[in-house]
């Protein structure tokens, strides 16, 4: 009986330490309330932690963040955390992402020091993509942790895209680009991204993923045209709330989610004006 008592002790320990680990120099790191090897500096809307032997003085992060709030009619309860990591293998060891940017479930945000040398050398824009990641930030700070992951996903990278008016930037189509590439054939359902069913869609464009956040764009884009912002804010903000998808748009909208895919589809066929433009 000892025995087992003290095997199940180390069980317990090691089990114990490996999480703590995780938390302070693993892929747990982004949700660790004890932030070591960082340098910490607070501003007005953003708190951005910059890991030790780092040169990082961008202030205009926090400028962003009201930006956002107003497109999106919400304000950050808390402050969102940004990290700014050193090198590749520090970013990697301590993200569970390969992205340039990630927004995590607890509104934290990570910036991966490549991102930061195509900023500077021009590839993308920082600000751009700070304000996607806020996007997603703001909406899991509001949603929680556990309703943030019920989210709809493609509603999230719309949102996004729309909010930091990323089409046509770096390698994201533009609106007419991604209605021409949906003309010739291209769509990817928004219910299957993120899922095995993804996998089973041809899209005969120069870059998958770009395309189909441009095209999660242009479906935000057009029930705002549809609908009006108003009413669109609504339905994003509900679903705050984990409620039903399928319901929360047909109560919003009077009509049927894939009832308005067909109508976006369609609409696409016969434009040759976008909305917005």
């Amino acid at each position: 009986m000892k025995k087992i008592k003290f095997a199940l002790f180390i069980i317990i320990a090691f089990t114990v330490c490996l999480i703590v680990y995780s938390f302070l120099f693993g892929k747990l790191f982004p949700y660790s309330p004890i932030i070591i090897g960082f340098t910490k500096q607070e501003y007005e809307n953003t708190v951005v932690y910059v890991q030790k032997g780092t040169v990082f003085t961008d202030i205009t992060i926090d400028s962003l963040v009201p930006v956002v709030e107003n497109v999106l009619d919400l304000k950050f309860p808390h402050k969102p955390r940004i990290f700014i990591f050193r090198d590749n293998s520090s970013y990697m060891s301590r993200s569970m992402t390969k992205a340039r940017f990630c927004a995590f479930y607890n509104g934290s945000i990570v910036i991966s020091p490549w991102a930061l040398r195509e900023a500077q050398d021009g590839s993308i824009s920082l600000k751009t993509y700070l304000k996607h990641e806020l996007s997603h930030s703001l909406i899991h700070q509001h949603a929680g942790l556990i309703n943030a992951m019920k989210y709809p996903k493609w509603l999230h990278e719309g949102i996004a895209m729309y909010t930091a008016e990323q089409m046509g930037t770096s390698w994201y189509p533009d609106k007419e680009e991604t209605y021409n590439y949906i003309r010739q054939g291209n769509f990817m359902p928004p219910d299957f991204y993120q899922t095995k069913k993804a996998h089973t869609i041809k899209l005969d464009v120069p870059n998958r993923i770009t395309f189909i956040y441009s095209e999660f764009a242009c479906i935000v884009d057009y029930l705002i045209y549809s609908y009006g912002k108003e009413k669109f804010l609504h339905y994003m903000k509900r679903l705050l709330k984990a409620e039903n998808h399928d319901q929360v748009f047909e109560d919003v909208f009077q009509t049927g989610f894939k009832e308005f895919i067909v109508d976006f589809k369609k609409h696409v066929s016969k434009s040759a004006v976008l909305p917005g433009n």
